[in-house]
């Protein structure tokens, strides 16, 4: 069963790390999967930022919670490609794994090539792709009509986002992420941050399009949280309504939907930060053609996140419906 994940941050990492398991799975009950990442290359803050700014590559921070996450060792390698230099000239606020993949990226000519050797380096369980290999920011327009560019500075706005772009405009996907979406079974956004993580892929010229002309089933992992600021107040059907705007038209077949009631004590304390569970309103959902895939997704262990096991869980019963269906349309030899 192919899938494709699409996103960027620590919600797709997490989502991969839950995946990993049924990649290397070849027992009847849990049939093995064929994984690819396409991750946004967008990030301008921090170590990535830096490394950006001085030596014109493309942002290794997303990238490299990727590689961690798909990794044969992810214990040690979470350790080393994790690890952030605490002091040092040009060397404080750095990850190892930032400065591995840039420094492959001058070795290799170029940073496809450099995740590529990355992947069969450490051995993980798929492939992951950047959505291009262009240096792209993003620029927001906001409800008041400002512009701000750049992912870090749109993180920190507290206004609500009307639309995303990318600058330059357009962008050139990479052929072989075009070609794993073209023969997925399934393909899933999110979860992450809605306008910094997941839309961005969709402005790079060619994916929207070859998302929607896919045969796959197509699903948005919605998030749990408002994001102060980037989507405040959005309920469930908002999340939706935004990636289909951006990515020019409906393609969504499903929403997926968190079922566990968000603990009291973390509730209050995400409050302080103006932030609340996005609400489920699933007759807003189905009105817009949509099926609804729910579960007990929320992960409460300090910080709210998806449950890596619940969430590849989910995954795994869409890629088995699109299999099924698959079987049912094709025509017997």
């Amino acid at each position: 069963m192919r899938v494709v994940a699409i996103g960027g941050g620590h919600g797709l990492a997490a989502l991969l790390e839950g995946l990993k398991a049924h990649a290397a799975s070849d027992g009847p009950a849990s049939p093995a999967i064929d994984l690819t990442a396409i991750v946004t290359v967008t990030d301008d803050g921090g170590s990535s930022g830096r490394l950006r700014r001085e030596f014109d590559v493309l942002p290794p921070g997303d990238i490299r919670n990727c590689l961690v996450a798909l990794s044969e060792d992810a214990a040690l390698l979470a350790s080393l490609f994790q690890y952030r230099f605490q002091a040092g000239r040009g060397l404080k606020g750095h990850s190892f794994g930032n400065l591995f993949l840039t420094a492959l990226t001058q070795i290799m000519g170029n940073f496809p090539d450099a995740v590529k050797v990355s992947s069969e380096v450490l051995k993980i369980a798929g492939r992951i792709y950047p959505s291009t290999a262009a240096r792209v920011s993003i620029e927001a327009t906001l409800d008041d009509g400002t512009k701000v560019v750049g992912e870090t500075r749109i993180s920190r706005s507290r206004r609500r986002i009307r639309r995303i772009h990318l600058i330059p405009r357009h962008a050139p996907p990479l052929p072989a992420a075009l070609a794993a979406i073209q023969e997925a079974d399934v393909i899933t956004f999110g979860p992450g941050s809605l306008f910094t993580s997941i839309v961005p892929n969709l402005l790079v010229d060619g994916i929207a399009s070859a998302v929607r002309s896919s045969a796959a089933v197509k699903a948005c992992f919605v998030n749990l949280m408002w994001q102060p600021g980037e989507t405040t107040r959005f309920r469930a059907s908002d999340h939706i309504r935004a990636i289909h705007q951006h990515a020019g038209g409906k393609f969504l077949d499903y929403a997926v939907v968190n079922l566990r009631p968000i603990l009291p004590a973390i509730r209050k304390r995400y409050a302080r930060q103006s932030a609340m569970p996005v609400e489920n309103d699933l007759d807003a959902i189905f009105k817009m053609g949509l099926k609804v895939m729910a579960a007990n997704l929320a992960q409460q262990s300090g910080k709210i996140r998806h449950d890596p096991s619940a969430a590849a869980a989910v995954v795994v019963k869409l890629a088995q419906e699109a299999r099924r269906r698959k079987n049912v349309t094709e025509p017997r030899p």
